[in-house]
């Protein structure tokens, strides 16, 4: 027969194994709940589009697709013949309605002092509505003026933000309609990350609080904080039928899922050779800071 402690040994190994492994599972979930973290994550940055406002052949074309441009940098030309000519004309009209002006102005006064053995007070009228007519026809002219150096100055797109040409498609000598999209910047000033964390996880996030990025490509962290939390998504049951009723899915399964809410989380430093693009995957972990109790009420 074998001794006491030989039959007690693994009894005892047993329970040890258990309890360590309570005290790492508590030690985990604790982790867990204190630090929040996601592996669906995605990098995500605003785009610009920009659309000419005026149309016309591209003349000039000094970028190439992913180049990195300033705010201000010429991006494309479209051809300013037509816009010149308009200018031009647009000066000429405004010239002639001034000499307009100053003729139905003189004719005018002239008839103003002449008496009414010599003229007509309808036709003193007649002569003084045509010199506001005159008149309002040199506002219309100086106008047209102003809407053509407009026009001529959209000849030329310039970048409106620092940032990265990207899925260029048009070439010198495509033709431009207005407000029909030509080319694309990503704004490289406006790059942040969105997490998805599980509603579960919400209470343990604060804005402000540190975070640390992690990005499939990279082997280094991106720092951030959280910037904003989102206050909706989508809710399936929300939606109304045609008469105008909750549109209700049945749900025939015991496991509640937690949904997903949006964190997002400015980045606040990213390391050099961490080549950022949107839609990249990232994984997201939050650091909360020391909450301060709330005052005991009195």
């Amino acid at each position: 027969m074998r001794p006491f402690w030989r039959r007690l040994f693994p009894v005892a190994t047993t329970l040890v194994v258990v309890v360590i492994a309570v005290i790492l599972g508590k030690l985990a979930w604790d982790a867990y709940k204190g630090t929040p973290w996601t592996r669906d994550g995605t990098v995500r940055a605003y785009v610009v589009v920009l659309k000419p406002e005026v149309s016309g052949r591209i003349v000039a074309l000094p970028i190439h697709a992913d180049q990195f441009v300033h705010k201000g940098d010429p991006l494309l030309q479209i051809d300013r013949t037509d816009y010149e000519i308009a200018l031009k004309s647009a000066n000429a009209a405004l010239e002639q309605a001034n000499a307009n002006v100053e003729n139905a102005r003189v004719q005018a006064e002239r008839r103003q002092k002449l008496t009414t053995l010599s003229t007509s007070v309808e036709e003193q009228q007649t002569y003084l509505t045509q010199a506001r007519v005159a008149q309002a026809a040199l506002e219309q002219a100086g106008a047209n003026l102003e809407r053509a150096k407009v026009d001529l100055e959209r000849t030329a797109i310039t970048s409106p933000v620092n940032g990265y040409v990207t899925n260029l498609s048009v070439q010198v000598g495509d033709y431009a309609t207005a407000g029909q999209r030509v080319l694309s910047l990503v704004d490289s000033d406006s790059f942040w990350v969105d997490g998805y964390f599980e509603e579960t996880q919400l209470s343990s996030i604060a804005i402000g609080d540190p975070a640390r990025i992690s990005l499939m490509g990279y082997p280094a962290l991106l720092h951030g904080h959280v910037a904003g939390i989102s206050r909706g998504i989508q809710v399936a049951n929300a939606q109304s039928d045609a008469a105008g009723l909750a549109t209700v899915n049945p749900i025939f399964t015991w496991i509640r899922l937690a949904q997903r809410v949006p964190v997002r989380i400015e980045i606040d430093s990213v390391p050099p050779g961490v080549t950022l693009s949107i839609g990249l995957t990232a994984t997201v972990q939050i650091d909360p800071r020391p909450r301060t109790a709330p005052p005991a009420p009195k």
